[in-house]
């Protein structure tokens, strides 16, 4: 509601600017200093002044007289030199949010948004790194989904890269196993354990024995082509490894549409067709000396922040191979529709709640729905990956395809480090001069690499003997669930309360605190607006008739308390707070709001008694605000993708 009330009267004021002033100008809203001074301030007069040449506060009192009204505002002021203060009719406000549900004016954009995230490579178990990444994408969709837009998500699965090509090798030519063979290791239990330390050995491997990198060329020439025992292997491998992937993300409750595949970009000749498109369009360029000679390469000037000595970033090697940049490139293409090629799609599996997750393939199988032509795209990629997708927007230009470099986003990302402490409750051994850092990077080739699935089992292990001890009267399996939503709340919300540009350093402790800015804190706000109604309906009682009880007028008098006024208002703010963190691309800001609203809740649990109230009218009102309180919390942690056990 206070996102519906803001939006109209910005609205309202730029017609008014426009019919009246002939002028336009950019309408923002702030919060005022002080609550007393209305719930919304407006600065428009200060930004028509240049143009108009008038003073502020003139023009902010022909707005004052001459707006027309918007539905929710009592008042408009005029403050100091000429803000427009905003106060809202607090009878028409409170029955508005009795009336319509959470979310009912939220307006998506046109088109679709495709967000590409996850993207591990399919050779072992997925690890700390990628949940970041998992984490940030999937709630970012939520958000999007929640601002009303249409989205696809994409996992992108580079099925013939040099990691997986690395595992066959050990496979292949260390352990002599058969296809057969390794497909019957596939169908076990951690396959993806196993080649995390089959790929750990054939990496040392190659370090004593150098001459057998041969072995990696020989291939991964073999599954490009797609042919012999050693392309089969890679299939075995890389799709045993994207089902486990799969599976430990679904523990967090992260689920994709389609998972296009890197094998079918080469058999489809999607590359060949972006590299015809950008040598007719003159994007790139032969180079004819120096030592990108014989290279297909694109100028840096398109791209580089370095305009004095930009490097030009070659294309396709002298030797014909494409690198990962240009097929990216192609692939860009294709999730905006201008490659002029699809895929073929065959269903993967449906995911437990019926929801179907499709997969590239070289022939269609079933009758999958139209992927890719996106509007708008966001590849969730670490920052480290900047230069590279500075390359591929500049591919999309150099085409002359503007409008979807500009819709081309790269929503980056910061590492995921970890604590001393909990490097040493995870088993990890540390250096003295580790042990005194504020965070240990992670990392395999010091043997900090630490597994996905081992986090999130220590998590809920921890988390389960809290849970135990508070209530071992509870059945076993019941506790389990209850721990295993604690835990995964504290692993998402820690992984989203850090802005992206800032490295996190995972402390288990922390995460699963009760108190702070932590995920189970907001989830036991939400625990105790459900026990709150649990205890009435245990006692006989049920809930009012809201909408008959709380009438405008009823409203109007529960909201003369500037105390029920201002905790109305606070959660009231939802739709506010999920626009500007999808404005700003920051899950973290939906977080911090989340934990705002906990904080709001709490005050109101420890002020007011809710159930001893005696007045019928202020009784309503106040399960009225508890129960909106929990729909809130509830649907902003939803947002977040975390769910609110049964008790805590």
């Amino acid at each position: 509601m206070f996102h519906h009330i803001e939006r109209e009267l910005r609205s309202a004021i730029a017609a008014y600017v426009r019919a009246e002033f002939d002028a336009s100008a950019i309408i923002t809203t702030e919060q005022p200093k002080q609550p007393s001074f209305g719930e919304l301030a407006l600065p428009v007069a200060f930004q028509l002044a240049r143009q108009l040449k008038r003073p502020p506060r003139a023009i902010a009192e022909q707005l004052r007289s001459g707006m027309p009204r918007v539905a929710g505002i009592s008042a408009l002021e005029i403050a100091g030199n000429g803000y427009l203060n905003v106060r809202f009719d607090r009878g028409w406000y409170g029955r508005a949010l009795v009336d319509q549900p959470a979310g009912a004016w939220i307006q998506g954009r046109p088109g679709k948004t495709i967000v590409e995230h996850t993207n591990i490579n399919p050779n072992k178990a997925a690890h700390i790194g990628h949940l970041r990444n998992a984490i940030l994408g999937d709630t970012f969709v939520r958000m999007l989904r929640a601002a009303g837009e249409t989205v696809e998500v994409q996992n992108y699965i580079d099925n013939t890269g040099v990691q997986v090509a690395d595992v066959v090798v050990g496979f292949h030519f260390l352990q002599k196993r058969t296809p057969a063979e390794v497909a019957a290791l596939a169908a076990e239990a951690r396959f993806d354990y196993y080649c995390w330390d089959l790929y750990a050995r054939i990496s040392s491997y190659y370090g004593d024995h150098p001459e057998a990198k041969q072995w990696r060329h020989q291939t991964l020439h073999s599954i490009e082509a797609g042919e012999g025992d050693l392309a089969e292997l890679g299939h075995i491998v890389a799709d045993a490894i994207v089902d486990c992937h799969l599976a430990t993300m679904l523990r967090l409750g992260i689920e994709y549409d389609v998972l296009p595949r890197e094998s079918e970009i080469l058999h489809l000749r999607f590359w060949a067709t972006a590299f015809e498109l950008l040598k007719e369009r003159q994007a790139i360029y032969l180079e004819t000396e120096g030592k990108n000679s014989g290279c297909w390469v694109m100028r840096g000037s398109a791209f580089s922040t370095d305009t004095e000595n930009p490097d030009d970033k070659v294309i396709v090697r002298s030797n014909g191979t494409v690198t990962y940049v240009g097929k990216d490139i192609a692939y860009q293409l294709w999730k905006f529709g201008l490659l002029g090629k699809d895929f073929h799609y065959r269903l993967l599996k449906s995911y437990p709640d019926g929801h179907p997750v499709w997969i590239s393939a070289i022939e269609a199988r079933g009758e999958a729905p139209r992927f890719g032509a996106g509007a708008r795209v966001y590849n969730v990629i670490d920052s480290r990956q900047s230069y590279l997708q500075d390359v591929v927007v500049a591919g999309l230009r150099a085409v002359g395809f503007q409008n979807a470099a500009e819709n081309s986003t790269h929503f980056s990302y910061e590492m995921v480090a970890l604590s001393p402490r909990t490097c040493v409750e995870l088993g990890l051994e540390l250096s003295e001069e580790d042990r005194k850092k504020s965070h240990v990077e992670v990392s395999g080739r010091k043997g900090l690499g630490v597994k996905a699935d081992d986090l999130i089992d220590k998590l809920i292990a921890t988390a389960l003997v809290e849970v135990d001890s508070r209530h071992p009267e509870a059945p076993a399996e019941e506790r389990r669930q209850v721990a295993t939503r604690i835990a995964t709340g504290a692993l998402r919300y820690f992984m989203l309360k850090f802005t992206r540009n800032s490295v996190i350093a995972f402390d288990f402790q922390e995460a699963l605190s009760f108190e702070g800015e932590t995920g189970p804190f907001v989830q036991y706000s939400a625990v105790r607006a459900r026990n709150i109604i649990r205890k009435l309906e245990e006692r006989g009682g049920v809930m009012p008739d809201f909408a008959a009880v709380l009438t405008e007028e009823a409203m109007a008098r529960q909201l003369r308390s500037e105390d029920f006024w201002q905790l109305l208002l606070a959660v009231s703010k939802a739709d506010s707070a999920i626009e500007r963190a999808v404005l700003s691309g920051e899950p973290a800001h939906l977080a911090k709001y989340a934990f705002q609203l906990a904080q709001s809740f709490n005050s109101f649990y420890h002020e007011y008694a809710v159930l001893a109230e005696e007045d019928p009218e202020r009784r309503a009102f106040l399960l009225w605000l508890t129960d909106y309180f929990r729909s809130q919390l509830e649907r902003t942690l939803g947002i977040l993708g975390i769910e609110v056990p049964e008790y805590m």
